[in-house]
């Protein structure tokens, strides 16, 4: 019998808004990168506010530089050290960020999370699943499989010891568009974040693996996503 059909999720604004209660709320966002769905969040009028934390200072200095709207403040800082008061916030959210904090700490940034959460808040937590042909490709040069099974194990682990309470998981396709291989290289491996290199011995393999995605309006793919929703009581 085939997989049925997940769903198909254009802008993740409107998904999470389906997920969580946004109205109103106080939002922190870790691992900001460039902060593109909190704007939306903002400029939609979702949310009362959004303080971004970014652990990478070029991406951080970068955002400070660029123009962004009101309610929207840059933060320097890791999820496992929130620079913030106990119940501050009324959610928080992880976009493709959660497998980025470093192993040993997973538990510890969880417990932050659930610190600085207000009675009644939640946590969104949006990951890559690991399977697809854009990860196969992604992983020839940058395996991502041990972070993110290790992210995952992280957040089962805090609602088995009651740090937060598991309240949905929902897995969705999203689409994913390249202009043409520099443009995948610009996006994918070099990025500040993160320490990523394409050696020459695997770089023909890589751009064989994407070239065979090309068309005359780029290359395009299809990557599953898991959101986890868990809460603070």
């Amino acid at each position: 019998m085939s997989e049925p059909a997940r769903e198909w999720v254009t802008d993740e604004a409107d998904f999470m808004q389906r997920c969580v209660p946004l109205a109103g709320a106080r939002v922190v966002e870790l691992g900001c990168g460039k902060a593109e769905l909190a704007c939306r969040l903002l400029e939609g009028g979702r949310v009362a506010s959004v303080l971004a934390f970014e652990v990478d200072r070029a991406q951080h200095a970068a955002n400070l530089a660029a123009p962004h709207p009101g309610g929207l403040t840059f933060m320097l800082g890791g999820a496992e050290d929130i620079a913030l008061p106990d119940a501050s916030c009324d959610g928080v959210m992880m976009l493709k960020s959660l497998h980025h904090v470093p192993i040993h700490l997973l538990d510890q940034a969880l417990a932050e999370i659930a610190r600085v959460l207000a009675p009644g808040g939640w946590l969104y937590v949006s990951e890559p699943v690991y399977a697809g042909d854009f990860n196969d490709i992604v992983k020839l040069f940058h395996d991502e499989g041990v972070v993110r099974a290790a992210a995952y194990a992280a957040l089962q682990r805090a609602a088995r010891r009651g740090v937060l309470d598991w309240q949905a998981e929902h897995v969705f396709d999203t689409p994913l568009h390249f202009r043409d291989f520099d443009d995948f290289v610009a996006r994918i491996v070099r990025v500040t974040h993160s320490d990523i290199e394409l050696p020459p011995g695997v770089q023909g393999q890589v751009r064989c693996g994407f070239d065979r995605f090309m068309s005359a309006s780029g290359a395009r793919f299809v990557r599953q996503m898991r959101v986890n929703v868990m809460g603070r009581r």
